[in-house]
């Protein structure tokens, strides 16, 4: 299906161009988000949405267990651009796409653990019903830190910038999955 606007193939701003090299460049080609949104926003739009992988840098949380949050919010919100690129930075990392491949059966998935689950099931429920039950967030707390559950609930509604992003502009998978397995081979 078609974005809801033309992809910008060829970018007026030097800036601009230097963001389609080094996406191009780390990803094998220019992201549709980068072509469809931030070609149309003022730089400062699109250096925030950089800030958030920088920021991610900084979380405590081990990065499958941020990925595999992502992840969760995608596949709930269906944006398929962010559960493309979620699993190709996976893929990347090395990291057990099993588990990945299990996430829609995380609560019966030997592949789990109870702390994953209590994290899982938080993020489902304040990603499905934009909010949690305390009891759900009271077993969350029993394995995370305050600082732990703040930067899920980061993880939570940062993704949610990202796929209302896509989303809304009718933005679909880049088959990142797919390019990231051939540079592995």
């Amino acid at each position: 299906m078609d974005t809801f606007l033309p992809p910008v193939e060829k970018p007026k701003a030097l800036m601009m161009k230097l963001a389609y090299y080094f996406t191009r460049r780390q990803f094998g080609k220019v992201l549709t988000p980068l072509k469809v949104h931030s070609v149309r926003l003022p730089l400062a739009f699109g250096l925030f949405y950089t800030k958030i992988g920088k920021l991610d840098k900084k979380l405590v949380l081990p990065p499958e267990t941020a990925l595999l949050i992502r992840e969760q919010v995608a596949r709930i919100n269906v944006c398929l651009f962010c559960i493309d690129i979620g699993r190709s930075f996976t893929i990347k990392a090395s990291m057990n796409e099993a588990k990945f491949d299990a996430l829609e059966q995380y609560r019966t998935s030997v592949l789990f653990t109870d702390q994953e689950r209590a994290a899982l099931d938080y993020v489902t429920e304040l990603t499905r019903d934009k909010k949690a039950n305390p009891e759900t967030f009271a077993r969350m707390s029993r394995y995370y830190s305050e600082r732990e559950i703040c930067e899920i609930v980061w993880l939570v509604a940062s993704e949610h910038l990202y796929n209302m992003t896509n989303i809304g502009l009718n933005i679909h998978s880049d088959m990142l999955c797919d390019i990231s397995r051939k540079k592995q081979n």
